[in-house]
Parts: structure tokens; sequence; C-alpha cells
């Protein structure tokens, strides 16, 4: 399977862990822009398994000095995004068709997103020609705590000839 996002991931493994992610974070941010404006690190990337993080600094925060509720929303969109992206065939496309995030409690500090598939849920994505999942992800701030809960309903389509 042709895939261009583990091509550029694979391409990066000789580099040491944390150049490597500030790397991969620095190319994926230019192919979509928003996601590079916030600066979100990929720190972890497989076909199971995503995560990225954000730190709180003032470009994503709110009023109160936390990470703003639309850049928590990004954070696990991307992570889910990514791991099904990762997974897809080059001729396919993945679409975000339903976002729901629930906040129960102040965030502290930086934040990191984790964005897990079955080897099931990866073998659909690779062979089916469109279908949909929902993506499970862990939203958690640098206490350990999860000030929010999300879900994630990705879809993938042929993409447009």
């Amino acid at each position: 399977m042709s895939n261009q996002l583990k091509r550029v991931v694979e391409s990066s493994k000789w580099l040491p862990a944390n150049v490597r992610a500030t790397v991969v974070s620095k190319i994926l941010g230019k192919v979509v822009p928003y996601v590079g404006t916030t600066g979100l690190l990929y720190e972890e990337i497989s076909s199971e398994r995503v995560i990225v993080s954000i730190r709180n600094q003032h470009k994503v925060q709110n009023h109160i000095k936390n990470v703003h509720a639309a850049a928590m929303a990004l954070l696990a969109e991307t992570a889910t995004g990514f791991v099904v992206g990762i997974n897809l065939p080059d001729d396919k496309l993945p679409l975000i068709k339903s976002l729901k995030v629930d906040f129960y409690k102040r965030t502290k500090g930086d934040m990191r997103a984790v964005a897990t598939l079955t080897p099931e849920d990866v073998a659909r994505i690779a062979t089916e020609p469109k279908g949909e999942l929902w993506v499970p992800v862990t939203v958690t701030d640098e206490s350990g705590n999860e000030p929010i809960k999300c879900e994630m309903l990705w879809a993938w389509v042929p993409k447009a000839k």
C-alpha cells in the first residue's frame, strides 16, 4: 500500500527521537497549516497509535491562561485523524464526520492526546473502499488528569479523480 504520510514518517527514522518529532511536526504543519500554527508536536506515530501534544503557550491560551477549548479539540482531532490517515492508501481521503468534546475540569499545563486503533481497525481502513469508525482518544494534561472526553467518528472515501 502506498501512503504518503507513512513515507514522510519513515524517511525520518534515522534521526534521534527528539529531533525526529520536531522535524515530522514541522513537515506535517506545512501540509495542514492550522496544525502548524498551533505548534502541535507528533511524539509517536505508528499504525496503531499516535501521540500528539501541545504546549500551554500564549498562542493557544484562553483568557485564564490554560489551553483553549478549540486547541484541545484540535489536539484530539489531529491525533485521531492521523492514526486513520497513516493507514489509508493514497487514493483514499480521511474525513471527520463527528467530533464530540465534553469538558469536565480546568486543565493544568501542557496537554497530550493518545489515539489508538486495533489491528482489525487498521485492516479495515487499509482494505475497505470506504467506511467509518469511532477512533478512541484519551486527552490528558500535565498532571495526568483527563479534563476532557472526546468521541471522534472518522470516515474514509475514494479521492475524487
